[in-house]
């Protein structure tokens, strides 16, 4: 919806608008750097930080033998790793003359740091360094994008270029329920077949009903049509906006560069003049993500994420929640705008709605924009800009540079030239977060809905400036979710090492407490255990939760001259994990005694 004035797209017994504000001047889609304006240069995208060590590099002084004897380089890493508690092994003889030590595989920073530790701790070594990895530091050449600080800037942006260096898009599409789409060169690299959902010619403004077509024929209105009073309404091409943002071509030298510009765009039309129906939202969310509808064929390529940036006022309606629960099961990813009434989201469909992400839009400050709906039913927030400020009037466009730049058509009723233009709006945020959704789903294609979402949530940033009634978990990251889900990650290891003796006829309890684990136990939960006993068929041996629940792992099995020494494996999904476990022995006879030797718990 234009910011220049607010209007209510309604259809049937609903209302549906496009969570967009208003553009600004047009960019020409030759590119080039507006003289009006001073714009933020690109930053250079970083290289994954806390990354696992598999190298150290040691430089000897020219006096020692380490520096000109393998052997004794050799011989001098096992004896630094035995110290460390590590394995480091010489590897080889570097041009420089220095010693490549390897730590036996990947290991975490804080090991190597260990190992490095010693060589530090010789005066015949100079230096001692990881063996690190470089990567290419490009920015895409494309001509708009130094003025994209919605992706890169440090205050407010979105921290994309650092996650491109592991994951683009590819093999995802992503289906934008929207307007359909409007032909742009920047964008249509990355099309494929979508539909047009629209029942009604009239809205369609295309001579027809569905079809396999989702040219966005523009959704132009007359002076007093739609509820517009006196001013008529100029075509917004909004769809075509919204793809741009996840997926325009990169490196293309044109125009700007999509978050995930290695993604596919389907386009599914859903709103023409004066909006969209329910029903035909509910059938397109029901096609793009692989699901059957009437009459229409098969969708060939499946979205694994949907952007919808559109809404209407009212609770989340029953017809919107079954079409997107059944897509999230299908393995859908739904992403929705907040919406633009400065109010609690939780007023506005379908933005109320369970299953989905609900993204706030922030400005170039990292303020809450003064449009965006907000409340406790946001998930996370997002760039959507402000090209004017909340005390300018309606209708005037103080700061263009300040919006989210993407393509656009310059018709103002049907299609003209295409062009680049910024838009504010929850419109412009909601499509970041499906962007980074394609990115995290093309890095890690298992990844179910629900974990995308948790993955998002979990590595936002606090945002710069404020949020007056909440925008949830906070700014998206795109960077430090797409580390988070590709990395390795560390299966938490808790012991107790302490000696327990085991009298006759007794019973003995060791504890772990167990801390910083989020959630429940796993339902493959490790339990090390060493127990050394004259006779183990005298035992019975338990595993007590935090709330007391008692899982057996030995009961009175075994001879006089097997000791337990194993690792049992107990489904505690149930349990949670933080809390004291015990390991509890009870001898159930005389004449043999022991002790728990040590047990452990690795989730």
């Amino acid at each position: 919806m234009h910011a220049t004035r607010r209007r209510l797209i309604s259809v049937a017994a609903i209302s549906v608008t496009l969570l967009a504000g208003s553009a600004t001047a047009s960019v020409a889609v030759t590119g080039g750097n507006d003289p009006a304006r001073t714009l933020p240069a690109a930053a250079a995208p970083a290289a994954p930080a806390a990354a696992p060590v598999e190298n150290l590099i040691v430089g000897y002084k020219s006096t020692a033998s380490e520096a000109s004897s393998n052997t004794a380089a050799a011989d001098d890493a096992a004896a630094k790793g035995k110290k460390a508690g590590k394995k480091a092994k010489f590897d080889r003889r570097l041009g420089t003359g220095a010693a490549l030590v390897n730590l036996g595989g990947a290991v975490a920073p804080s090991e190597a740091a260990d190992v490095m530790a010693q060589f530090r701790a010789d005066p015949d070594v100079a230096y001692v360094e990881p063996d690190s990895r470089a990567y290419a530091m490009s920015t895409p050449d494309d001509t708009e994008y130094a003025k994209q600080w919605d992706l890169f800037e440090p205050t407010a942006g979105m921290n994309v270029p650092a996650a491109w260096d592991k994951t683009t898009g590819s093999g995802v599409t992503v289906a934008v329920i929207d307007t359909g789409y409007v032909a742009h060169s920047d964008v249509a690299p990355n099309i494929v077949a979508g539909y047009d959902f629209i029942s009604s010619s009239t809205a369609a403004r295309d001579g027809n009903g569905r079809d396999n077509n989702p040219a966005d024929q523009g959704d132009w209105s007359a002076a007093g049509e739609c509820g517009t009073g006196s001013k008529a309404s100029d075509s917004s091409w909004h769809g075509t906006h919204v793809a741009g943002t996840i997926a325009a071509a990169a490196n293309n030298a044109k125009g700007v560069a999509g978050i995930a510009y290695n993604a596919k765009i389907q386009p599914v039309r859903v709103l023409g003049k004066c909006g969209g129906a329910t029903s035909d939202i509910v059938d397109a969310i029901t096609w793009a993500s692989g699901g059957s509808v009437a009459g229409v064929p098969a969708n060939a390529t499946p979205a694994k994420v949907i952007n919808m940036s559109l809404g209407g006022s009212g609770a989340c309606t029953a017809s919107y929640q079954n079409a997107i629960n059944a897509a999230v099961a299908r393995g859908t990813t739904v992403v929705v705008a907040a919406g633009n009434s400065n109010a609690d989201a939780a007023g506005f469909s379908p933005a109320s709605c369970n299953n989905v992400i609900n993204v706030a839009a922030t400005n170039r400050t990292g303020d809450r924009s003064f449009y965006s709906n907000f409340g406790s039913i946001i998930d996370v927030a997002a760039p959507g800009g402000e090209t004017r400020r909340a005390t300018d009037t309606p209708g005037t466009v103080t700061t263009p540079e300040n919006g989210i730049l993407s393509s656009l058509n310059a018709g103002t009723t049907t299609p003209g030239a295409e062009i680049y233009k910024p838009y504010q709006g929850t419109s412009m945020a909601a499509p970041h977060v499906a962007g980074l959704a394609a990115l995290l789903v093309a890095a890690k294609p298992s990844l179910t809905p629900a974990q995308v979402e948790a993955a998002i949530k979990a590595n936002a940033r606090p945002l710069a400036g404020t949020c007056t009634g909440g925008c949830g978990s906070g700014l998206a990251d795109a960077a430090a979710t797409v580390n988070a889900v590709t990395s390795t990650p560390t299966t938490p290891k808790f012991e107790n090492t302490a000696d327990v003796a085991i009298g006759d006829n007794t019973t003995v309890e060791s504890p772990i407490t167990v801390s910083g684990v989020t959630g429940n136990a796993p339902a493959t939960l490790q339990v090390g255990v060493n127990i050394v006993h004259t006779y183990i068929g005298d035992l019975k041996v338990d595993l007590v939760a935090p709330d007391g629940t008692v899982y057996t792992l030995h009961n009175r099995a075994g001879g006089g001259t097997a000791n337990i020494n194993q690792t049992y494996t107990v489904n505690a999904s149930s349990e949670a994990a933080n809390g004291t476990w015990k390991l509890r022995v009870n001898d159930n006879a005389g004449g043999d005694t022991g002790r728990i030797d040590s047990w452990s718990l690795g989730f």
